[in-house]
């Protein structure tokens, strides 16, 4: 069995679970989180934990064990706090700004790049910048959602190696790379 797929997952107050033959849904104070089954896989709820367990001793089926049980964590952990993945635009002249549920990106292309905000995921762009800097936010209770969302603004102008400028996570320290030295021969 797997080690971390036998630890049960607890449900704090203010959550319930519903779990059928295809879905497990939690919803909580922040929202919903659905997330499909396989047969392979079974979960069941029992005095305020989540208990998943496999179906069959396939080698599949334990490799599924331990990632149901950490998706099922990240979903309670989503509905309760949310997930919020922090991101900074460097360079001169980049900026971002939002209208309504649209992040619009100057990122040295001679258009703005606009980028939608799916269901449950929210941009957030907190007051006091600098003129090197620019930091915002991706907020959601799906991590899946936060997580790949903030990968595709990212992906719009990724840091540049030699001059630092571009677009990276908050918590990123990008490499640098020396220019050209111009020294005698």
């Amino acid at each position: 069995m797997s080690r971390i797929g036998k630890i049960p997952v607890d449900i704090p107050s203010g959550v319930t679970v519903n779990v059928n033959a295809e879905e497990v849904s939690v919803k909580g104070p922040i929202g919903e989180v659905k997330q499909k089954l396989v047969p392979q896989i079974s979960i069941k709820v029992e005095d305020d934990k989540i208990i998943v367990a496999p179906t069959d001793n396939s080698k599949h089926g334990k490799s599924l064990h331990g990632l149901y049980r950490s998706l099922i964590n990240n979903m309670v952990i989503g509905v309760t706090q949310g997930y919020v993945k922090g991101l900074r635009i460097v360079g001169t002249g980049y900026r971002v700004e939002l209208q309504g549920k649209t992040l619009i990106i100057s990122a040295g292309y001679c258009h703005p790049v606009n980028v939608e905000a799916p269901e449950g995921v929210e941009f957030e762009i907190p007051k006091g910048t600098s003129r090197e800097y620019m930091d915002f936010n991706v907020k959601g209770c799906d991590k899946q959602k936060v997580m790949e969302i903030a990968a595709r603004v990212r992906r719009v102008r990724p840091p540049n190696l030699y001059q630092g400028k571009g677009i990276r996570y908050a918590d990123e320290t990008p490499r640098r790379l020396e220019g050209k030295s111009f020294g005698s021969a």
